[in-house]
């Protein structure tokens, strides 16, 4: 059942996670009266501003679009009190809401944050939580408060994480789950059911940005959290080695058994059941790579044609 009492919401995200939520607002009882979303940035190849995707469905609906770089002016802060929302949803806006901003709005702000809090609280906690070989993420509706995501939780959904899963499969499933939720949580504000309810103190952690640096492959790490790695980054930064001045990402691999004698990083197989590599402890089996200038390819593709790989090459 809609509520009795729609809510007039300004709505806050950039990426396509956001997005997923805000069409779910947008097909729902309550009305969106302004989306906010972090400025153009150049993207491609030919480095071209490009909007972001929850700009680019705010205007197919010719909702009114705010692009500022901060929050923290009084222009900025009188803009928002103008448009008389009820709330504001934020979904990885990108930009820290000062306490003037949670206070503007009649019910405050609330966040949709794709983890368990407080565990993977920050900017990436889909990558860190498969990089660190959790058994389970989910989605928490949060009330937001000044801190870093510390805010009192009005629900939480769980989901797995499967061994293969990639950031992308992962994203894929938590935008399914989110959206429900945050309708729920919409709902049960405007009609006065909402039951927040404090983080846990134990259990904290943060997941920092990824940074293109850490996506090299160190060879002399286990496998296991290679491939951990391997699944975090894809689809990007996307995990890599070097092979003389290039680079060669590593879309698909799996842990496989100690290989005895060998130098982490040193080729010791390649065959049509693909590329094995040693590592500090155990090997990794690369299954799909990314030559430089190359389309992605399975490894068992390459050994019907030339490869650059050699017999107990150490790849950097």
């Amino acid at each position: 059942m809609p509520p009795a009492s729609p809510l007039k919401i300004v709505f806050a995200g950039t990426p396509q996670f956001a997005a997923v939520h805000l069409a779910a607002l947008l097909g729902s009882a309550h009305q969106v009266v302004a989306v906010y979303t972090q400025p153009d940035r150049p993207a491609g190849r030919g480095k071209q501003l490009q909007a972001s995707p929850v700009k680019s469905l705010a205007l197919h609906h010719e909702l009114p679009v705010v692009q500022v770089s901060s929050l923290k002016t009084p222009e900025a802060q009188a803009e928002l009190a103008q448009w008389s929302a009820d709330i504001m949803v934020v979904v990885a806006y990108g930009l820290l809401l000062p306490q003037a901003v949670l206070d503007t709005p009649r019910l405050g702000c609330i966040n949709v944050h794709a983890s368990l809090l407080p565990r993977w609280r920050g900017a990436a906690p889909i990558q860190r939580a498969i990089e660190a070989g959790d058994a389970s993420t989910g989605i928490t509706i949060m009330q937001m408060d000044a801190g870093l995501d510390t805010g009192p939780m009005l629900s939480i959904t769980p989901c797995p994480i499967l061994a293969d899963d990639t950031a992308t499969d992962l994203h894929d499933r938590l935008c399914e789950l989110g959206p429900g939720a945050l309708l729920t949580a919409l709902d049960d504000l405007a009609e006065g059911r909402a039951a927040p309810h404090k983080q846990p103190s134990e259990g904290v952690t943060y997941a920092h940005k990824l940074t293109k640096e850490e996506a090299a492959i160190d060879w002399t790490l286990d496998a296991a959290l290679i491939h951990r790695r391997v699944r975090a980054f894809n689809p990007a930064p996307m995990a890599y080695f070097a092979l003389g001045k290039e680079r060669v990402r590593v879309l698909s691999a799996q842990p496989v058994a100690q290989l005895s004698g060998a130098t982490p990083g040193e080729v010791i197989r390649l065959d049509a059941s693909g590329l094995y590599v040693a590592c500090g402890s155990g090997g990794l089996r690369i299954d799909t790579l990314q030559l430089a200038g190359k389309n992605p390819v399975a490894v068992k593709a390459l050994i019907n044609g030339s490869h650059p790989f050699s017999l107990h090459q150490v790849l950097q």
